[in-house]
């Protein structure tokens, strides 16, 4: 069951990786600006489609809007399972942990056994594990660059070796960070590996999480039969309009990635000062091991109205928590309510 987050209407949220900010004030601007013909009308993707194509440097036919990223996750593991002619012997689906719960939960829709490669040590991506795992059999790969829980990057190279030697899969990789990593798979990579699947979502930087709105990008050939499996009008009139605002206001998104990098400074340095161990992050959240009281911490911050994320239960994430760097007020306000618990013996 993916994960659901608590009621926070009076808390902090810095457990769920949001733009905690919220989205630009253009994008209310261009949600205001819809007509009552507009809210009536079967939408027209054509120039949001040609917008988002612009803003990653590719051709319009390269990208695929979906109603937030989950769904290009559903339809990717969708697809593979129409290419299983018969129930394989070996699990067709193949995910790096610890991961995004969405993955499994994609693939269990699609009534897609699962193999889970576990990291290896200070969750090191598990290079010769995945080459040994990938078989004949293999259909889909979930992949994440830069990874959620950790932050931390795919080595480079190693991308484009899994989808070469598994040309008969389709390799997925989440690039929900991207924004804050600089870095992308989108470009001569795509055109170089046709197996290969970008996902992008524009909940995380630009703040349109509640707006549900995603895309795929991929080369046209191995976008044709993902497209035939979506619904023709799954992306409604206020995702559209509020994305066309947010690619326009790249001075907003500039500053949220400013500041989600200024925010991860200051948690880098509380935790030097604690002595506990994080992971440098690409995203805009970090991964801190705080030990076996990570559970209790993680309520004693709830009690102080902040959220944060427990992951002690993911693979290899024991003992730690996940919180997210973004407005760098909201982060000063997290550390306090650290130091608070810390000064009355909590923790």
């Amino acid at each position: 069951m993916p994960y659901q987050p608590p009621d926070a209407s009076q808390g902090l949220r810095l457990h769920f990786n949001e733009h905690t900010g919220g989205c630009s004030p253009a994008v209310l601007e261009a949600l205001r600006s819809i007509t009552r013909e507009e809210a009536a009308w079967y939408p027209d993707y054509g120039p949001i489609t040609a917008a988002t194509a612009a803003a990653f440097g590719v051709d319009p036919d390269w990208v695929q809007l979906t109603n937030g990223l989950d769904e290009g996750l559903h339809v990717v593991a969708h697809y593979a399972r129409l290419q299983i002619d018969r129930v394989p012997v070996e699990p067709p689906v193949i995910i790096v942990e610890p991961a995004f719960e969405m993955y499994l939960a994609s693939a269990e829709a699609a009534g897609l056994a699962t193999t889970h490669l576990m990291p290896e040590e200070d969750f090191a991506f598990p290079t010769q594990a995945m080459m040994h795992a990938l078989r004949p059999a293999t259909r889909l790969v979930y992949l994440t660059d830069p990874n959620n829980p950790t932050g931390l990057a795919i080595p480079r190279g190693i991308v484009e070796h899994i989808a070469q030697a598994a040309p008969q899969a389709t390799v997925l990789v989440d690039e929900a960070y991207a924004e804050f990593s600089g870095r992308t798979f989108v470009g001569d990579t795509l055109d170089r590996h046709r197996n290969l699947v970008v996902g992008r979502t524009f909940a995380k930087a630009h703040g349109l999480a509640a707006l549900r709105i995603g895309a795929l990008v991929a080369h046209p050939e191995t976008l044709a039969p993902l497209r035939r499996l979506l619904p023709p009008f799954g992306v409604n009139v206020c995702a559209m309009r509020a994305l066309a605002a947010a690619l326009e206001d790249t001075a907003y998104l500039r500053a949220s990635v400013a500041a989600a990098a200024e925010s991860k400074r200051l948690l880098y340095d509380y935790c030097e000062r604690r002595g506990w161990t994080y992971w440098p992050s690409e995203a805009n959240f970090v991964l801190i091991r705080v030990g076996d009281t990570a559970s209790a911490l993680a309520r004693a911050l709830a009690d102080r109205g902040v959220l944060v994320r427990d992951k002690s239960a993911a693979s290899g994430c024991a003992g730690c928590l996940r919180i997210t760097a973004g407005v760098v007020a909201h982060t000063r306000v997290c550390i306090d309510a650290l130091e608070a618990i810390r000064a009355a013996g909590a923790n």
